[in-house]
């Protein structure tokens, strides 16, 4: 353990990875506890994992070594990717979720996220295009880490990519090529209501219909710009 893991808790649910580690799932565990999580995390019978959980209070606790793959994601896509467990590392941060009354990350939650986020991209070389919400990767079956959550802090130290700032609205022709494009920047669109409202989610989280607009058009259009420039990495 390092100073940026608190303690060590082995959980059985791990398999080899097949990928190399290219990003960083971040999600909340929507259980009652940080104790219930944990417990369910090690049960064998529940088939669910992640590298590392993160408490309100700042503890952080290693449940996978980063070799191992664990069963964080299920069924999920990210830019081609299928077995997004085997190509990530997975952190779950204590929050009881939508169902258990959903609030805002604490600040000690967030200041032991930063340096642990930080030396992970660092040794993998993870592009900050690559530290995503399970909402991004799933987003017909997953809410997490929702809306509440700061990816600006992220940004701000260069673990996420920022919120662009469009100067003007764009209307793509009509959905059906908005949803086109955000495939390509990423996203699975089999469910493209869904899809939509992951996106706004992570970019625009004060309005979430799954909706189409030229607001949104306009902040997919500058993330697809910025990346195809190789303005971002």
């Amino acid at each position: 353990m390092s100073e940026l893991v608190h303690r060590q808790v082995e959980s059985p649910n791990r398999n080899a990875r097949k990928l190399p580690v290219s990003m960083v799932v971040l999600h909340y565990t929507g259980m009652e506890s940080a104790d219930a999580a944990l417990a369910r995390m090690c049960d064998p019978a529940a088939e669910v994992s992640a590298h590392y959980m993160i408490d309100e209070d700042g503890t952080v606790t290693r449940l996978v070594e980063e070799r191992h793959r664990a069963w964080h994601a299920g069924r999920s896509f990210w830019r081609g990717v299928t077995d997004v467990n085997s190509a990530s590392i997975g952190i779950e941060l204590v929050n009881p979720g939508h169902e258990f009354g959903y609030r805002p990350f604490p600040d000690a939650q967030m200041e032991a996220l930063l340096p642990l986020l930080a030396d992970i991209m660092h040794r993998h070389d993870i592009p900050r295009a690559n530290v995503v919400g399970h909402s991004d990767i799933a987003p017909a079956r997953k809410q997490d880490p929702g809306e509440l959550f700061d990816w600006d802090m992220l940004a701000d130290y260069h673990l996420a990519l920022p919120t662009p700032r469009p100067r003007m609205k764009l209307i793509y022709d009509d959905p059906g090529a908005f949803l086109l494009a955000l495939e390509r920047y990423g996203y699975d669109i089999t469910d493209g209501r869904a899809a939509i409202a992951a996106f706004q989610r992570r970019w625009r989280p004060r309005r979430i219909d799954g909706e189409f607009d030229g607001e949104i058009g306009a902040l997919l259009f500058e993330l697809l710009l910025e990346r195809d420039l190789g303005r971002v990495r």
